[in-house]
């Protein structure tokens, strides 16, 4: 089993990243919408709208046209959440590989991207790839380490020997729907502790947000099947402490600025990438009352984007709540 011709659907900085990663084990063809993004890669070998500063591999073809995604052997899917039907739905992939890299529920069907890929893709083999990872210091070739979910173990592992790197370590795993929910939980968890930097409520309420966090993201996990021990490790836990810990995380910075007193409308109207955890909070609510769980910091990021709650509201929300045993 082997996968040497990489395509990649998106050129933004995550997608161009792990284009880069890819490339240095053979050739990759990134498709990407935006055709200064096609240009700058042909022509330069860089990307300086969405990864400015890194020299990328000249083993990068970009293409605007999907269709030329039919030759790779496997291909990552780093199209934002919502629009992955829309996108694969107009690719020709056949039975190649997906490795999903999006990380967010679909908003018109409560669908994790998994379940999405085998609606468009019922005979392709799926995979994950999540983790605690930013896109320039991966592109950069800093160590990083994620985990790729599977349920066909000997794609898994051929997948995870065609992407491994010296400073990039996939870790194997069978739990797809894991590695999913704490992809789409931690990006919404992320807005929060953006509040509370942007608030400069301090380090504690930082520290005590990830602990509740987690344990929202848990409940609902195991509601939809996931194993704890995948949302303990890379893609769950891992990832919501380096998403909650910085302003290079998108919804980190999205929620400073809502704590710092800046309307969402303003803050997402020119952003050139996207705020997952912002299309991903409603539809989370959402489906945590359909699964029985609840969800209190997923709801109080909802009432923030949608001016329901002010930012001192919702935390007394959050403060005043009954007292009860942790867990």
């Amino acid at each position: 089993m082997s996968y040497d011709r990489i395509g990649v659907i998106g050129g933004g900085a995550w997608g161009t990243a792990l284009a880069q990663n890819a490339a240095a084990g053979g050739d990759v063809i990134l498709w990407a919408r935006e055709g200064e993004v096609v240009r700058a890669i042909n022509e330069q070998s860089a990307n300086p709208l969405f990864l400015p500063n890194i020299p990328l591999s000249r083993r990068i073809r970009a293409t605007s046209q999907l269709d030329d995604l039919a030759e790779c052997d496997a291909v990552l899917v780093v199209a934002p959440a919502q629009h992955v039907r829309e996108t694969l739905s107009a690719a020709s992939i056949g039975f190649a590989p997906l490795i999903l890299c999006a990380k967010g529920i679909e908003a018109t069907s409560k669908q994790l991207m998994s379940e999405v890929a085998v609606e468009v893709y019922p005979g392709a083999p799926i995979a994950v790839l999540s983790g605690p990872t930013f896109a320039h210091e991966v592109a950069a070739g800093l160590p990083a380490a994620v985990t790729l979910a599977c349920e066909d173990g000997a794609i898994a592992d051929a997948l995870a020997e065609r992407l491994a790197q010296p400073t990039f370590r996939p870790y194997r795993s069978t739990d797809v729907v894991g590695a999913e929910i704490g992809g789409a939980v931690k990006n919404v968890l992320a807005i929060a502790c953006g509040v509370v930097e942007g608030r400069a409520l301090g380090q504690n309420a930082r520290s005590a947000l990830i602990s509740r966090g987690f344990a929202e993201m848990t409940r609902f996990g195991l509601a939809r099947g996931a194993r704890a021990e995948t949302l303990a490790g890379l893609s769950g836990l891992g990832d919501l402490v380096l998403t909650c810990s910085s302003t290079s995380s998108r919804n980190f910075s999205l929620g400073k600025g809502l704590g710092e007193g800046r309307a969402a409308e303003e803050l997402m109207a020119d952003r050139t990438t996207v705020a997952e955890g912002a299309h991903t909070a409603p539809v989370l609510r959402e489906a945590a009352a359909d699964a029985g769980v609840e969800m209190p910091i997923t709801e109080a990021v909802c009432a923030l984007l949608s001016g329901v709650l002010s930012v001192d509201d919702a935390v007394e929300q959050l403060l005043t709540r009954p007292l009860k045993s942790e867990g």
